[in-house]
């Protein structure tokens, strides 16, 4: 099967090791957890990994990464700008097409926030914001996910409906997760990374949460 192979990587901060060195192999079709507590090199690791996958990834990060004077139809449609020449974004920000403004609010329906296609970025909910950026990854329609905690501001029902969409619409993902149940539900290969290396790395199926809790 083939898939993407990621070697050696690294990455320091203030002269200080937080990442590597590490190498990772991921399979076409795999979704993978990364787990571990908070400062343990995830949020690092998933911007190493997108910067060898560009173009090739549909990015979630933690930061969200919105324009909060932008309505939340602009800063989905962002997530397609490389794909179309400059007069058709130069005209998108002033008149958006109609298939654009279908394609769009087709996915805010099934996040639940179709009524926010128009209004700024600014005004929306924690949630309501981390929905926007997940919208934009959906509509990016790369073959990879890299997810940073995509779902720390959602309740229970709407995190398990993000879940469900990601790993559905997506090949391939590796999705930076806190919640443990939740890595195990929906990903088939856990890899725990403590202090910037990999701690664990073994299917889903072989692990409990309490194969987990030790990283945290």
């Amino acid at each position: 099967m083939s898939g993407f192979d990621f070697h050696g990587l690294t990455a320091s901060f203030e002269g200080q090791r937080v990442i590597g060195p590490l190498s990772l192999h991921v399979k076409e079709g795999q979704h993978v957890a990364l787990v571990g507590k908070s400062g343990a090199g995830k949020s690092t690791l998933i911007r190493l990994l997108y910067d060898r996958l560009n173009q090739q990834a549909s990015l979630i990060p933690q930061g969200l990464g919105l324009v909060n004077a932008l309505p939340v139809f602009h800063n989905i449609y962002m997530g397609q700008l490389d794909q179309h020449p400059t007069w058709y974004n130069t005209l998108t920000l002033i008149r958006p097409f109609q298939k654009d403004r279908v394609s769009v609010k087709a996915l805010l329906g099934e996040l639940d926030i179709s009524e926010k296609q128009w209004v700024p970025a600014a005004t929306l909910s924690g949630g309501q914001r981390q929905r926007v950026a997940i919208a934009r990854a959906l509509y990016r329609q790369a073959p990879v996910l890299l997810a940073d905690e995509p779902i720390s501001a959602l309740d229970g029902p709407m995190a398990q409906l993000v879940m469900q969409l990601l790993t559905r619409r997506f090949n391939t993902s590796i999705i930076a997760l806190h919640d443990i149940e939740m890595a195990l539900a929906y990903c088939d290969r856990i890899i725990g990374i403590q202090d910037g290396q990999v701690a664990l790395d073994e299917p889903a199926k072989n692990l409990a949460p309490s194969d987990i809790v030790s990283l945290y």
